[in-house]
């Protein structure tokens, strides 16, 4: 067993290393590409660990000036798929990709007139692939939990590219300062959005 400091550095180290392996290629462009020409919503999904990274980033999304909102397969199925409109894009997150009830959203989805679907994944015979325009790749990656089975590096990897994706297309909608306080006022980000000369 291996000492607890060593273990924690080990787990940092083993995330680091898999966020600086992946791989940028066009399928990350064109879905910035697809975003920046949203004309309705950008609706995120995912399911367990991934449902948590795909909540956090309708979340960035909204707070930088894009409107989004997470779908949860499980309640999607009971009628949250009403949100659905036919000039939203969706986003997928799903380590594997063959997520029953991930795949199921995104099926119906197309009959709800969605047309645009972009999928974060990593498993090569993920079935995710086989729905989406764009696929954000995660790599082959190795959890750094000892049984190799507790979603760490895998989410480390996810929310990375969420991030880049994020911030990426923040900069092409060219959103200022001012723009961004105007959706985030309180707390002291907001204070940093509009006001250029704090007290330290």
């Amino acid at each position: 067993m291996m000492e607890i400091k060593e273990r924690m550095r080990a787990v940092i180290e083993a995330e680091a290393t898999a966020i600086r392996s992946i791989v940028i290629d066009d399928n990350f462009e064109m879905a910035v590409k697809i975003l920046l020409a949203c004309r309705g919503k950008v609706l995120t999904t995912g399911i367990g660990k991934a449902g948590h990274i795909a909540r956090k980033f309708a979340a960035t999304l909204c707070s930088t000036a894009t409107p989004a909102d997470f779908i949860h397969p499980a309640e999607a199925a009971h009628g949250d798929l009403g949100v659905v409109g036919k000039d939203d894009v969706m986003i997928a997150f799903s380590t594997s990709g063959k997520s029953v009830e991930v795949l199921e959203i995104l099926e119906l989805s197309r009959h709800l007139g969605v047309t645009h679907i972009i999928g974060v994944t990593s498993h090569p015979d993920s079935e995710l692939r086989n729905h989406c325009e764009a696929i954000l790749d995660m790599g082959e990656i190795a959890e750094a939990c000892p049984l190799g089975l507790t979603p760490t590096t895998s989410m480390a990897v996810m929310l990375a590219i969420s991030d880049a994706v994020a911030v990426a297309l923040m900069e092409q909608k060219g959103i200022t300062k001012a723009d961004w306080g105007k959706r985030h006022h309180g707390g002291y980000l907001g204070r940093m959005a509009r006001t250029d000369n704090l007290p330290h």
